[in-house]
């Protein structure tokens, strides 16, 4: 298994599927835009910028599952990150990380990677690594900042696709 074995639903309701990202490094954050973690958009953005036109694609997904911290509207969700993030990497339709309807994709992440205090997702903010593979590559905790993790996204730019 690896992120390409799902499809996820983009904020207008149609399925992307991750396969078209085969040979990307990917960064995959769950979101909120009400949250107190909120600025980190910017230095989401700042990576996606910084590196996209190398492989890397940041998606992110919102969930208002900590704190009731997002909109529940999917266009006031893109607006919202448009216009006070300045976000251009894709924001996907918002989803549950955990609890029964967690989304198939998250289950997945969660499983490869575990967290300090278990599986279950903690907050808003969380950010998941994967190689051009597909591979689960490391788990950030909200608080660490998108910044502090470019040395390893540089790493696995760097590394070729087999």
């Amino acid at each position: 298994m690896s992120i390409y074995d799902y499809t996820v639903r983009k904020a207008n309701g149609e399925g992307l599927s991750l396969a078209d990202y085969k040979g990307d490094v990917v960064l995959i954050v769950n979101t909120a835009t009400k949250c107190g973690l909120a600025p980190q958009f910017k230095d989401l953005e700042t990576l996606h910028i910084r590196y996209s036109e190398q492989g890397l694609r940041v998606i992110g997904f919102p969930c208002s599952q900590f704190a009731n911290q997002e909109v529940s509207d999917n266009n006031e969700i893109q607006q919202a990150c448009q216009l006070n993030f300045g976000v251009t990497f894709p924001i996907m339709a918002k989803i549950d990380v955990n609890g029964t309807d967690t989304d198939p994709l998250f289950v997945y992440l969660k499983e490869s990677t575990g967290g300090v205090l278990g599986k279950e997702i903690k907050w808003n903010f969380t950010k998941f690594l994967v190689d051009r593979d597909g591979n689960v590559v490391k788990r950030y905790a909200p608080t660490v900042s998108p910044m502090k993790i470019e040395a390893d996204i540089i790493k696995l730019i760097k590394e070729k696709v087999e």
